[in-house]
Parts: structure tokens; C-alpha cells; sequence
């Protein structure tokens, strides 16, 4: 198999030919699923669903472990996320299972359904087979099940913070792509979340906007944030601090469950995961080497189990 250098570059390739014609698209489409084939599949609702389980070595059965589920931006696969987050390669020191769901296939790319029509109902249910499927074959630890994603990814953890806040402890979304209103989440208790997002993201603009991802348009980074730390009902004012020289730190704290809300704003930053695999700087602009998504959001979730009061609720 192809190590992930050989996977960075079909990961490129395929985000490159985006605008060109179909016909020239479609061969290195072909070799991107040789290269980044899934290893599971689930048969939800009568669709095939598919995804890439990564358990890092030296498991061990007796001990309850971590479980982190790591979803794709919009036309990419669960094993061009496991290469672009290299969550696995954190998942072998720390110990944790990563798994990589992918959203299903249909007349168009692959996208996960984080819009109201025709609404994400298929997709959450997926997850919630998999991790049933999961907690039955790994001994998951069920207090520390934890959702974050790229893009469309990003979205799709916001949805499950309202739909399953009784299994996902806490959520990160990178340069996530957030269509649903917030209203639309009618579960109110508090999730913990952190948020990473480039201040030139070409395709969803920190400062709000349309662009040509998606027909609706985008709210503002910085606002998603503090509507969030409303919902988590989190202290006010927010506090600010440098982490790198081009990351700020924003952080709501004294948040109910202890439920904290977080947003990196990477200057500069484009639409992509910081430390990971890079995209075409021109399609996607800069990503950040000195910061890594995954080691961040691994140090988030690892100070938020699974609230008490969120344990055992049924899902809406």
C-alpha cells in the first residue's frame, strides 16, 4: 500500500481538478479509492456505508479507551481525512481508536447532510450504528467519545452535538463549514467545543460571507463561537491570548458541566487542517506548520469527559 505521502499527493491532485472537465477528473479519482480504500462497512437504512478504523497498537481490551471520530470535508473520503488530520499518527502515541466515517455516496461527490432538506437524519444515524458497533467490538470508554471534522466535517460534529449529546462528550470543527442555523439545534445542554479557523479561508470566510461552496452564507467565526459559549452558558467576557505568534487563543470559561468553549484563529490560516497533510495553497490557501489541529483538539477533549448530566438521555 502507498505510504501517506504518496496518499497526500492523489489528495492534491483530486482537490486540484475540481474545475476541470470530468473526463480528466474521473482517472485520478480511480486512483485515489486504490490508494484510500476504507477497511469497514455497515449496511444503515439499506445503504452501504464505509469507513476507515485505525487502532493503534498495543491495544488493550481490559482497558476502556478513548474513541475519536474524524469526518472529511465535502468530496473527500474517511482515508484522506486519516491522511490530511493525522490522527492516527497521535492516536499510536496517546492510545486512543480513531475512526474515519465517510459520507455517502450519491449522484455527486460525498457530503455529509448539514442542511435542513434533505437534513442530516441519515447521516446521524450511521454514526450512531457505528458507534454501537464499536462499543460492542472495542472496549470503548463511553465517557470519552469525541467528534471533530474538516469543512462539511466541522458541520456534521455540530449536528451531532445536538442529535447525540448523550454519547459525544465534546466536538472540534476545523475551517468548518456551518450551513444550519443555530437555532436549529433545539438540544440546549451544554457541549464543549473547539473551533480552528484560518482568517484567509478561501472557501469559508472567517469574517462571513458567501463563496462558492454553498449557496447560503456562512456566519462569522468569532459569532458561531459565542452563540455556542451562550448555549453552553459560559461567563462573559471571553479571554484572549497568543499562543504562536500567528495563533490567538479566545476562551469562555466558567461554562455549565464545565463545559468550555474555545476558538483558535490562525492569521492567515487557510481552508485547511494546521499541521496536517497540506492542500494546493492556490485552491485552499496557507496551512499553518507550527500548530496542530489534532494535538490541540486531543488536549481539549482530554479535559472534557462526558458531563453526568448528559449520560443516558435519549436522542432526539
Amino acid at each position: 500500500m502507498s505510504g501517506p505521502a504518496s496518499k497526500s499527493r492523489v489528495i492534491a491532485l483530486v482537490l486540484a481538478l475540481v474545475n476541470l472537465p470530468l473526463v480528466i477528473a474521473a482517472g485520478h479519482a480511480v486512483t485515489f479509492f486504490r490508494d484510500n480504500r476504507s477497511n469497514g462497512t455497515m449496511i444503515v437504512n439499506g445503504v452501504t456505508r464505509d469507513y476507515v478504523l485505525h487502532v493503534p497498537p498495543g491495544y488493550d481490551r481490559r482497558k476502556p479507551t478513548p474513541l475519536v471520530i474524524s469526518m472529511h470535508g465535502a468530496a473527500l473520503w474517511g482515508a484522506a481525512q486519516e491522511v490530511t488530520s493525522r490522527w492516527s499518527e497521535l492516536a499510536d502515541r496517546e492510545r486512543f481508536i480513531v475512526v474515519y466515517p465517510s459520507a455517502a455516496t450519491g449522484n455527486g461527490p460525498r457530503v455529509w447532510h448539514v442542511d435542513s432538506n434533505p437534513g442530516p437524519g441519515a447521516d446521524v444515524a450511521f454514526i450512531a450504528q457505528l458507534l454501537d458497533t464499536l462499543e460492542a467490538t472495542y472496549n470503548i470508554d463511553r465517557a470519552r467519545v469525541y467528534s471533530n471534522g474538516l469543512s462539511n466535517g466541522g458541520g456534521m460534529s455540530f449536528v451531532l452535538s445536538c442529535a447525540m449529546p448523550d454519547r459525544i462528550a465534546a466536538v472540534g470543527l476545523v475551517a468548518a463549514a456551518q450551513t444550519l442555523p443555530f437555532e436549529w439545534c433545539a438540544d440546549r445542554h451544554p457541549v464543549p467545543m473547539m473551533a480552528i479557523h484560518g482568517t484567509s479561508d478561501p472557501q469559508v470566510p472567517y469574517k462571513g460571507s458567501t463563496s462558492w461552496v454553498a449557496p447560503v452564507r456562512f456566519p462569522r467565526v468569532a459569532g458561531w463561537a459565542e452563540r455556542w459559549a451562550r448555549r453552553n452558558r459560559c461567563e462573559s467576557p471571553p479571554s484572549d491570548s497568543v499562543i504562536l505568534r500567528d495563533v490567538v487563543r479566545r476562551t469562555w470559561s466558567g461554562c455549565a458541566d464545565g463545559a468550555s468553549v474555545v476558538l483558535l484563529t490562525v492569521e492567515g490560516g487557510g481552508h485547511t487542517w494546521p499541521g496536517g497533510a497540506p492542500f494546493p495553497e492556490w485552491f485552499s490557501g496557507r496551512t499553518s506548520k507550527d500548530l496542530s489541529a489534532s494535538e490541540q483538539l486531543w488536549a481539549f477533549f482530554q479535559q472534557h469527559p462526558l458531563a453526568n448530566s448528559r449520560r443516558g438521555r435519549t436522542p432526539r
